[in-house]
């Protein structure tokens, strides 16, 4: 088949690997006239990382693996710590966190050389007896079989499907960046986790010399002028390293990611047209979920458009949208609870054994994935067809 991708974020550039590994020809369309170099990093749980090498992303040097997960309450008293490494051992495959500019460049430097199109902004599409027509904002025109809608929370493809915009804001925000302070963590496989009742930090390993940090808290929606000093106000008395974070930071090392949240619905497309990633399952960050679950989606819908072999598309990719509807919506509504999940006052947390943690969060992230830890069998000219695509 001939796919459209609309989007070249994870979801659409994962979604166009698997693809064209699986035989079809894919195109990718990006409103941006480059690559995005914004966007802090992301946090790759088993199942991501292990989809992305078996679609043949090349991972080796790109962040750090996470072993161990600490939470401390802010005034430094350590709570529990979870053994990431132990998830790993289950379920296959390691934990990372890496810049998105790099995740994305390396799955860019996988695909077929002009597969992705930047500068293109969608304007219309429209379905035909043979597939799908798109228009774009410089009147180039592109025809497929198949488009799908990776185009995020913004969505042009969804309200273009559906006449509307259901994301709506959560009430909280995260303030993130990347800096050159990896030394300030205890160990480079180990990441902390800050709680208190003013909000949340978060410093994660990076790569050999690049931390990523974020702060959330509760946020009404409007622009509240430069965000370092609100920053320091709320953070700036907690336990070492937050302040050693905030003292080394300027204004245009931020950004500013609102929390947005929304119902899963069991159906996200018409016709020979899906949705992928945030444009189908918008999601706030607390749990870490939003790049996994959109790679899960690539993996589920490559896997799908092989074992279908020209059957019923529309039919195809409705029972996947029900599928990953499935799995994604728990998720979803989990994430959405941000500071009542979250926060639990130091006397509580510190009752929680490392090991009992440990295995909990082993299985969620079981429950996460459906690639991670399962026993689906991966079909052979899949794989095959993967091999030779790469050469």
């Amino acid at each position: 088949m001939r796919i459209l991708i609309i989007g070249a974020g994870i979801s659409g550039l994962a979604a166009a690997l698997g693809i064209v590994n699986s035989g079809h020809t894919v195109s990718v369309y990006e409103q941006s006239p480059e690559p995005r170099a914004t966007g802090g990093a992301v946090t790759l749980w088993n199942g991501g990382v292990g989809i992305l090498r078996w679609f043949g992303v090349d991972l080796a040097g790109v962040g750090a693996r996470i072993d161990q997960l600490e939470t401390r309450s802010e005034t430094g008293e350590k709570l529990y710590t979870i053994d990431v490494a132990h998830a790993s051992r289950r379920l296959g495959h390691m934990s990372l966190t890496c810049p998105r500019r790099l995740l994305q460049q390396r799955i860019t430097e996988a695909l077929p050389a002009g597969t992705v199109h930047y500068g293109h902004r969608l304007a219309a599409f429209t379905h035909s007896g043979s597939g799908v027509r798109a228009t774009f904002e410089d009147g180039t025109v592109a025809e497929a079989d198949m488009l799908i809608g990776a185009d995020g929370h913004r969505s042009v493809v969804r309200t273009s499907l559906w006449g509307h915009h259901p994301p709506r804001l959560a009430g909280w925000a995260t303030w993130q960046g990347l800096s050159a302070q990896r030394h300030l963590l205890p160990d480079p496989n180990r990441g902390l986790m800050i709680n208190g009742r003013l909000g949340f930090c978060g410093l994660l390993p990076a790569g050999p010399d690049t931390l990523q940090w974020w702060f959330s808290h509760p946020w009404p929606g409007a622009d509240k002028g430069p965000a370092l000093p609100t920053l320091r106000t709320r953070f700036g008395q907690w336990a070492d390293p937050v302040p050693l974070v905030l003292k080394t930071l300027q204004e245009a090392d931020i950004e500013v990611f609102p929390h947005y949240t929304h119902r899963v619905p069991a159906r996200w497309g018409q016709g020979a047209v899906t949705l992928l990633g945030d444009a189908a399952h918008t999601m706030p960050p607390i749990v870490a979920q939003g790049a996994n679950q959109a790679v899960e989606d690539a993996w589920a819908l490559t896997v799908a458009l092989h074992e279908s072999r020209g059957r019923n598309l529309p039919e195809v990719l409705r029972r996947f949208e029900r599928s990953r509807a499935r799995r994604v919506a728990p998720i979803a509504r989990l994430a959405a609870t941000e500071y009542t999940y979250r926060y639990h006052p130091p006397a509580f947390d510190r009752l929680i054994p490392d090991g009992l943690v440990t295995r909990a969060y082993a299985q969620w992230l079981r429950t996460t994935s459906g690639f991670a830890g399962s026993r689906a069998v991966v079909p052979a000219d899949l794989t095959l067809s993967a091999a030779r695509a790469r050469k």
